[in-house]
């Protein structure tokens, strides 16, 4: 036993004294599986590169096929009266600023596309004529893909999910709180003309006093009057309105097969299309869409102005 242990510690003297006199050991010579693994891995490498130059050659390539109402610029109609989509922030020194989500997600898709955006301010039925008579690109303005509209626009992929409600005022809040309720001949009930609440309206409340508005901000003055019992708006439009009029009541959720936004493209622009999907998948994926709807939902909540302003660009006095 003794002899085994001086053996062992013999040979494990050698192998240090080899090691010693000799410095590092020599690298094992490359084994013909090691080189192989390593050109595979080389040829991997190089063909992922060569993929992601292609795909980033193939979209520069299909931005360049765009064409545009304006060359080198993407042209986009807005109704501003329609917080937090799109509507006037007052600045401190009382400028009114064009601000909202669908504003920011206009000059994101502007960018991702290298084109200067111009927007044109319109009402909202002024926005789906604008599409119609193809005078514009986009149109962006809280837009619901209504099949009914698909013979004036394409429309892209929905970049936000909303809702549709019933409002009244507090003091309306227990009597107009149904469709039953509502649609009678002798209650008036407001919708934005061309809109989805109008369809709503119509499918309804058919035997209602049916009130046709141009803007969403008519509608909450003749209610906050007295002058209307009910009106059919947007959810997250109608929130933004309870901020600076407490006495609006959501009273109910009105069922609607198709919520969610989208934005209608000028009919047949193939190309358009595809850049602006690409563009709105982007800006949902890296959470960009996000900010844009909470610092929207902020500016909504302070000083702002919803309405088309006079020629001197300034707010235009509530009727």
């Amino acid at each position: 036993m003794k002899k085994k242990f001086l053996a062992l510690a013999l040979a494990a003297t050698m192998a240090a004294s080899m090691t010693a006199c000799g410095g590092s050991s020599a690298p094992a010579p490359a084994t013909e599986a090691t080189t192989v693994a390593a050109t595979e891995a080389k040829a991997s490498e190089e063909t992922t590169t060569e993929g992601a130059a292609e795909t980033e050659t193939e979209a520069v390539e299909a931005k360049a096929e765009i064409t545009t109402v304006t060359p080198g610029k993407l042209t986009v109609a807005t109704s501003p009266d329609f917080a937090p989509y799109e509507f006037y922030a007052i600045g401190e020194d009382g400028t009114p600023t064009l601000a909202g989500f669908d504003m920011e997600l206009a000059k994101y898709i502007a960018d991702y596309l290298g084109l200067e955006l111009e927007v044109v301010t319109v009402d909202f039925d002024g926005v789906l004529s604008e599409l119609q008579t193809k005078s514009v690109d986009l149109g962006m303005a809280g837009l619901s893909p209504d099949p009914k509209r698909e013979g004036i626009m394409d429309f892209s992929d929905l970049y936000y999910m909303g809702g549709q409600s019933l409002v009244t005022v507090k003091a309306n809040a227990d009597t107009f709180n149904t469709f039953e309720a509502i649609n009678k001949p002798e209650v008036s009930v407001g919708a934005q003309i061309g809109s989805i609440q109008m369809d709503l309206a119509t499918t309804n409340s058919p035997d209602a006093d049916i009130v046709a508005l141009p803007k969403v901000t008519d509608i909450i003055s003749e209610l906050l009057a007295g002058k209307m019992d009910a009106a059919y708006i947007e959810t997250d439009v109608a929130k933004s309105y309870q901020k600076n009029y407490p006495d609006l009541e959501i009273v109910m959720d009105v069922p609607y097969e198709m919520e969610g936004s989208s934005i209608g493209v000028c009919k047949g622009n193939e190309a358009l299309l595809a850049g602006v999907n690409e563009a709105i998948a982007k800006a949902l994926e890296d959470g960009t869409m996000e900010k844009f709807i909470a610092e929207a939902n902020e500016l909504a909540s302070g000083e702002k102005y919803e309405g088309l302003l006079d020629d001197a660009g300034n707010a235009q006095t509530a009727n």
